[in-house]
């Protein structure tokens, strides 16, 4: 079975064609897709779309980028969100320098807090960080002293030092369609260096498409591609890749019950 742990099908981009988009997934062999929640506006329709289909689990949280409109945001808050049925994970929550959409000390006070519902729900935060490797590293390590919590690296592309700093503090990655560009030389070289039982795969859709469709909108059903390019960067078998994935994930969003058919993975 497949699993794209990143989606954002209720993105306006799939506004158009978003049962199609879902069928398509199931006939590319995706038996499991988390749609991803980006900000609290939006986050009834991302909830909407896990409560209508039985293959689809969702998180809540506030992207950074969208950081300045949630000051107001709490712990609280994401607790008693995280409180629905289907919902499996904090965030997609964290750090965006290269756009700095929102002031970045407002970036880190929200993502502190995404911290503090992912260590009271015990659910998984989804981690978003770009061109701020030094802060993120800092903060990851002061919330984990203060307290134990679980974390993916989603679509991982930073340095090797915060990737180091993050595997030693117990995080997941995922590894996204960049993986497939050619010029994505440094992405592939952090991908071999991660710890080899906590890699999961994603398409971040309708973003990123891996070759052969990249400039074009990126769907779930591409996420075999990535699943191959992981395979080929690690030396693994198609069928290894699919097997350390689909455990990594299930160990990872543990409030979602493991199909039996997928227990030969273990």
């Amino acid at each position: 079975m497949l699993i794209d742990s990143h989606v954002n099908l209720h993105a306006p981009q799939f506004d158009e064609d978003r049962d199609a988009v879902i069928a398509r997934a199931r006939e590319a062999g995706v038996g499991l897709m988390v749609e991803i929640s980006d900000k609290l506006s939006t986050f009834e329709a991302t909830h909407a779309l896990a409560m209508a289909h039985d293959d689809i689990w969702c998180t809540v949280g506030a992207h950074p980028h969208e950081a300045r409109d949630h000051t107001g945001l709490t712990a609280d808050q994401l607790v008693e969100l995280a409180g629905r049925d289907r919902v499996v994970g904090i965030g997609e929550c964290g750090l965006d320098f290269h756009y700095d959409l929102s002031p970045r000390d407002i970036q880190a006070d929200v993502f502190r807090r995404h911290i503090e519902a992912a260590r009271r729900t015990g659910l998984p935060l989804v981690v978003h960080t770009r061109e701020a490797d030094a802060v993120m590293a800092d903060i990851l390590t002061e919330e984990q002293a203060k307290g134990p919590f679980r974390f993916l690296m989603h679509c991982y592309t930073s340095g090797p030092e915060l990737a180091a700093r993050a595997a030693e503090l117990g995080a997941w990655f995922s590894v996204s369609g960049i993986a497939t560009f050619k010029a994505a030389g440094d992405v592939r070289q952090a991908v071999r260096a991660m710890p080899p039982d906590r890699i999961i795969v994603e398409t971040d859709c309708p973003y990123l498409a891996p070759v052969p469709y990249r400039g074009r909108r990126n769907e779930p059903a591409y996420v075999g591609h990535v699943l191959d390019a992981l395979a080929d960067i690690r030396g693994w078998t198609r069928e290894e890749a699919e097997a350390r994935t689909t455990d990594a994930f299930f160990r990872l969003f543990d409030r979602i019950p493991r199909p039996p058919e997928t227990e030969s993975a273990a």
